[in-house]
């Protein structure tokens, strides 16, 4: 008898359902919690992938949407980056908004990573738009405050509002160079990002704005660029990190995070989040170890706000990547199981 009403009870809490496929019967994955810790990734490729057919699995093989597996597989936030003038167009405006409004209809975090630039800017080239390039300083500041309302006003008009916003990304050394490069001008790169930022609170005031660098271990590049940007006046709310550990050296990189993360806390009185990590696909077992410890130690310490997975999504050798966390089947790997 004790079983027959445990079993009225577990239909009665509609742990089972029929999916609209095959109609057999499927248990229902609860929704990661979408409030506290972000558990998320950068899935920017995605309206490209599926152009050129690319498809998603779980890890029964069902084709599934790529947002909505990273929900199952429990995350909660998605990761955007918007480039200015695009050539092929993916990542502009238009395109990001697409993928945005996804991600609201599911019910996800957003976070939006500006680029400032036409395309990839990252610690080896933080090159202006095209559109820019003949622009005098005061103007490109201009520039930088229009391009970030613009596609925040498009977002709000949608009713979709970021929890977080990068002004630029991975800006170890600034960007937009040379105006904004840091060790050349670190005032002008504090009067670029500050541009930025105003311009994201007067959108979005609730959002945080992230500065966001490479090698989250490495303490003098922190030190060197937070310093430099506080006595100039620079405006951030969150510190970003970027954290790609081989699968030999992960457990000291974790180590040098952890104690990186304690000191730009005190030292600056900001609270951190991890935006990119990642680790090649093919060793999804020290994956999931690097990733299971990285989320233990950094929860652990209550001023880590998240952690975000650099496009997973990414198999076969998709852009030349490697460092996804899907296998050559299109499923996910057991890295993406710290997540749950």
């Amino acid at each position: 008898m004790k079983l027959y009403y445990l079993f009225l009870l577990f239909l009665g809490a509609g742990l089972l359902a029929c999916s609209d496929d095959d109609k057999e019967p499927e248990l229902i994955i609860d929704p990661p919690e979408m409030s506290g810790f972000a558990k998320g990734a950068d899935v920017s490729w995605v309206t490209e992938m599926e152009k050129k057919g690319v498809k998603f699995y779980n890890a029964k093989g069902k084709e599934t949407e790529c947002m909505r597996l990273m929900r199952d597989l429990g995350m909660n936030t998605i990761r955007l980056r918007v480039w200015v003038n695009p050539s092929a167009g993916w990542c502009d405006k238009a395109d990001m908004l697409v993928k945005a409004e996804r991600a609201h209809q599911l019910g996800m975090r957003l976070m939006i990573d500006f680029h400032y630039s036409d395309s990839w800017a990252d610690p080896g080239k933080q090159t202006k738009p095209a559109a820019w390039k003949s622009l005098s300083f005061e103007e490109l500041k201009g520039a930088v405050a229009g391009h970030t309302k613009e596609i925040l006003q498009a977002l709000k008009a949608k009713g979709i509002s970021p929890e977080w916003v990068q002004v630029g990304n991975e800006t170890g050394n600034g960007m937009l160079w040379p105006d904004g490069q840091a060790d050349k001008s670190m005032s002008q790169y504090a009067a670029l990002n500050n541009a930025g930022y105003a311009a994201v609170k007067s959108v979005f005031p609730a959002a945080k704005v992230i500065v966001h660098l490479q090698n989250g271990q490495d303490k003098s590049l922190f030190r060197w660029l937070f310093d430099g940007l506080k006595a100039n006046g620079g405006k951030w709310d969150l510190i970003g990190m970027s954290l790609y550990p081989g699968v030999t050296n992960w457990k000291g990189m974790v180590n040098d995070c952890v104690a990186n993360i304690q000191e730009v806390t005190k030292r600056y009185g900001t609270d951190v989040i991890i935006c990119e990590t990642g680790m090649p696909w093919d060793k999804a077992a020290v994956a999931k170890a690097f990733l299971t410890d990285l989320f233990e130690r950094t929860q652990a310490l209550g001023n880590v706000h998240g952690i975000l997975y650099w496009e997973p999504e990414a198999y076969n050798g998709w852009n030349g990547y490697t460092l996804g966390a899907f296998d050559a089947s299109g499923r996910p790997t057991e890295a993406l199981d710290a997540f749950k």
